[in-house]
C-alpha cells in the first residue's frame, strides 16, 4: 500500500510538470491532510490521507506519522480502504486507529516501529469514533445501537427484505442520514495493551445520539485522564422538539457509580466539545446562549467541579471559537477562531482574574484548522496543525505559541505545487451601502494581464453563516475557477462570521436585504476597474449562496450574463419542511402561517421574482448532479468546457 500511495503522489507530479494550471482531474489527486494527532512527548504526529481514485470514484484513507524535528514521514497503517482516527498511547509507543481489515470498523493498534499490528476489538457492529484515558488504561467508543423497531426485522419478520419505512414524527431524516431505528451511543471499557475488558453502554436504552448525528464525531466525547469520568455531548430530545431546538447539553458519567449529571443545564443554545483538564479538575467545552440558533456565538466555558461554577473563557472576544485544547500542563487552554477572513490561534489563561483573559497568537494569511498539543523534551508547548490556504491544500505545520511562528512539517502536495501556476490572490475593502467595509478576497487567473480583459465572477458564499476564509475547497474551489481563465470576486458579505457578532446577526430576517447589496457592492466594485470585462460578468455560489443567485437573478438589473445555482434556496416557504425547522424559523423570524406573516417570506422568496428572470441558469439539484440550462446555451458568456468547478463528493457527477 505504502508504495502505492508514493506512486500516486509521484504520478501526479508528473502529470502536473506537463501542465501549468490547476483542473477538476489535478484537484482531485491531491492527497487531503487530516486528524493531527501530535505524540505525548512532542517528537512526532500522526495524521490521515484521503486519496480519491478517479476511474473507480472510491477514496482511501491511510495514516502517517511525521518527525517533527526532520519532517520525515512513514506510512503506519495503510492496509486496507479505511484506516482513521489516530490515538496515541501515553508513552507515543503504540497508535491506535480504527480500521475495517476485518470487515468492519475497528479498534487495531500497531507500535511505533511499526511492529505487533493486531486487532484490539472484536464487536459485531462497526466503531464509530473512539479515544483514550491519559492513563491509557481506560477505552470510550461510539457504536449505533437498535433502539425503535423497524418494519422488515421486527414488526414484520415474515418480510425480512421489506425496505419501506414507517414515519409518524420528527426526524425521519438529517441532512443525509435517515433515522433507521437506530441511535449512536457511547460505549466504555478497560484496556489492556490490546484486550479491551467488559463492555458499558453508558447510555443504554436511551433514544438519543452520541455523539449527535449527522455531523458529531469523537470531538464531541471526552475522557478524564484516570478514565473515571466520560463527558459526551447530547440534545436528550425526540420528535418536534428535537428538531426545533438546538440545546444540547454535556453530560457527565461517573464510572464507579453509573451517574449521569447535566452540567451545562440552563443553556438553552448548543452545548458541545467537552475536554478534560489534564488532573481532572475541570472541563471546557464551547457553548452558544440562543436556542434555534445553530450560528450564534460560541464561547468557551470553563467548569470547576470543586467549586461547581462557569466561568466565560472568552468574555469580551466578539467571534466564535473553532477548535481548543488544554496545554498539556493545564494551565492554559489554546484555541482557533475565525478574524478576518482567516482563522487563527489565541489561548485563554484561566489564572488571570481580569475579565479579559484570552489574546491572539498567530496573524498569518492562512486558516488553522484542526490541531493538539503536546510538551516537548524543553517543557516547552508544541501545537500541530492543519494550515491551508487560498492557493494551498492543507498540510500540516508546527506552531510555536512562545515565538508565535510556524513552520510546515508536511509536504503531501509539495512536489505537485511546485508545477503548478496559481492566480494572485488579493485582499481588497469594498464600500458597501451603508459605508460599511466588506473585507474581499480577489482571485486572478494565472499570468494575469492587466492590459486584458476577463469574464469575471461573483462567487456568493453558503452558510448563510459561513466566512469566506482562507479555505482550500474540493467543492467550489475559486483558483480552479480562475485557472480558467476568470477573476473571482468573494466577499464576506453580511451574517458572516468573523467580524463580530453583530456582522454575523445581521442577515437574520435580512436574507434578500442588505447581504445582497453587499454581494452587488462587491461586484460593482471590482468591475470598475479596466480588466474586468463588464458584459461578461457572472454569479455562483451554492446552499446560501444558491440562494443568492436565485435572488439576483430576480433583481439584478442586467448586470450578469450567466448564473450558476447549486442546491439554492427558491421557495422559503417550502423550507420549512427541513429536519432542522429550528432554522428557518430562526432566519425568517418566524413559521409562514403566522398572523402576521414574517416579511421574508413576501419580501425575499426567490420565487416571488421569478419573472424578472432573463439570464441563462445552470442548476444543480437533487441527490445526483443535474444540469438545467434556462432560456440560452450558458458558452455565450464565454465559458469553456472546463469552466464549471467539476464533481464534488456529495455529487459526482
Amino acid at each position: 500500500m505504502k508504495r502505492i500511495l508514493l506512486s500516486a503522489f509521484i504520478s501526479l507530479s508528473m502529470t502536473v510538470n506537463a501542465q501549468s494550471t490547476l483542473t477538476p482531474e489535478l484537484l482531485w489527486k491531491f492527497g487531503r491532510v487530516a486528524e493531527p494527532v501530535v505524540a505525548p512527548q512532542g517528537d512526532k504526529a500522526a495524521y490521515s490521507v484521503r486519496t480519491i481514485d478517479l476511474s473507480s470514484g472510491k477514496s482511501n484513507f491511510d495514516i502517517w506519522v511525521v518527525e517533527l524535528s526532520t519532517g520525515k514521514s512513514h506510512l503506519m497503517a495503510g492496509e486496507t480502504a479505511t484506516e482513521t482516527n489516530p490515538v496515541w498511547s501515553p508513552n507515543g509507543s503504540i497508535l491506535y486507529y480504527l480500521s475495517d481489515a476485518g470487515g468492519t470498523s475497528q479498534i487495531w493498534r500497531v507500535r511505533s516501529d511499526l511492529s505487533d499490528r493486531r486487532q484490539v476489538s472484536r464487536l459485531d457492529k462497526d466503531i464509530n469514533a473512539f479515544g483514550l484515558s491519559g492513563n491509557g488504561k481506560q477505552i470510550w467508543f461510539a457504536q449505533d445501537v437498535a433502539i425503535n423497531k423497524t418494519l422488515g426485522k421486527d414488526i414484520y419478520p415474515d418480510l425480512p427484505k421489506n425496505s419501506a419505512r414507517i414515519y409518524d414524527d420528527l426526524n425521519a431524516r438529517h441532512w443525509d442520514t435517515w433515522d433507521d431505528g437506530s441511535r449512536s451511543h457511547v460505549f466504555t471499557a478497560s484496556l489492556n495493551d490490546s484486550t479491551l475488558g467488559p463492555v458499558v453502554d453508558i447510555m443504554a436504552g436511551e433514544p438519543f445520539d452520541a455523539p449527535m448525528k449527522p455531523m458529531g464525531g469523537g470531538e464531541e466525547i471526552a475522557i478524564s485522564t484516570d478514565g473515571a469520568r466520560i463527558a459526551y455531548t447530547c440534545k436528550k430530545m425526540n420528535g418536534v422538539e428535537y428538531a426545533t431546538s438546538t440545546n444540547s447539553e454535556i453530560y457527565l458519567y461517573e464510572l464507579a457509580t453509573g451517574k449521569t449529571t447535566n452540567l451545562s443545564e440552563g443553556n438553552k443554545g448548543y452545548d458541545r466539545v467537552p475536554e478534560f483538564s489534564p488532573d481532572g479538575s475541570r472541563l471546557v467545552w464551547q457553548s452558544m446562549a440562543e436556542d434555534g440558533y445553530e450560528a450564534d456565538q460560541n464561547r468557551l466555558i470553563l467548569y470547576d467541579f470543586k467549586t461547581r461554577t462557569k466561568r466565560d473563557l472568552t468574555q469580551g472576544y466578539d467571534n466564535s471559537v473553532d477548535a481548543h485544547h488544554w496545554s498539556p500542563n493545564g494551565q492554559v487552554v489554546y484555541f482557533t477562531s475565525g478574524i478576518n477572513a482567516t482563522i487563527q490561534f489565541f489561548v485563554a489563561d484561566p489564572r488571570m482574574r481580569s475579565a479579559i483573559v484570552w489574546r491572539q497568537l498567530s496573524d498569518e494569511l492562512a486558516d488553522y484548522t484542526a490541531f493538539t498539543v503536546a510538551t516537548n523534551g524543553k517543557r516547552e508547548d508544541v501545537i500541530v496543525a492543519t494550515r491551508e490556504d487560498l492557493s494551498h491544500p492543507a498540510e500540516l505545520f508546527v506552531f510555536d505559541p512562545k515565538t508565535k511562528s510556524s513552520r510546515q512539517l508536511t509536504q503531501v502536495n509539495g512536489e505537485a505545487l511546485k508545477a503548478l501556476k496559481m492566480g494572485e490572490v488579493r485582499k481588497r475593502m469594498v464600500k458597501a451601502t451603508d459605508g460599511k467595509e466588506i473585507l474581499t478576497w480577489v482571485v486572478y487567473p494565472p499570468n494575469f494581464d492587466a492590459s486584458k480583459k476577463y469574464p469575471t465572477l461573483l462567487y456568493c458564499q453558503g452558510g448563510p453563516q459561513s466566512m469566506v476564509g482562507q479555505f482550500f475547497s474540493y467543492r467550489w474551489n475559486l483558483q480552479l475557477m480562475a485557472a480558467n481563465g476568470y477573476i473571482v470576486v468573494a466577499p464576506n458579505r453580511r451574517g458572516l462570521p468573523g467580524f463580530g457578532k453583530a456582522w454575523n446577526d445581521d442577515i437574520q430576517g435580512d436574507w434578500g436585504g442588505q447581504p445582497m447589496r453587499d454581494l452587488i457592492s462587491a461586484i460593482d466594485d471590482v468591475a470598475k476597474e479596466p480588466y474586468v470585462n463588464k458584459d461578461k460578468l457572472g454569479a455562483v455560489g451554492a446552499s446560501f449562496g444558491g440562494y443568492s443567485v436565485f435572488w439576483l437573478a430576480g433583481h439584478h438589473e442586467k448586470r450578469f450574463k450567466c448564473f450558476i445555482s447549486h442546491n439554492g434556496v427558491y421557495n422559503l416557504e417550502s423550507s420549512i419542511a427541513t429536519e432542522e425547522p429550528f432554522f428557518p424559523i430562526h432566519e425568517f423570524e418566524g413559521n409562514f402561517w403566522q398572523s402576521p406573516k414574517p416579511k421574508s417570506y413576501e419580501q425575499f422568496s426567490p420565487q416571488k421574482f421569478v419573472q424578472f428572470w432573463d439570464t441563462p441558469i445552470l442548476i444543480i439539484a437533487n441527490e445526483k448532479t443535474i444540469g438545467s440550462l434556462i432560456h440560452r446555451d450558458w458558452r455565450l458568456f464565454g465559458g469553456t468546457s472546463a469552466w464549471y468547478p467539476g464533481p464534488t463528493a456529495e455529487f459526482p457527477g
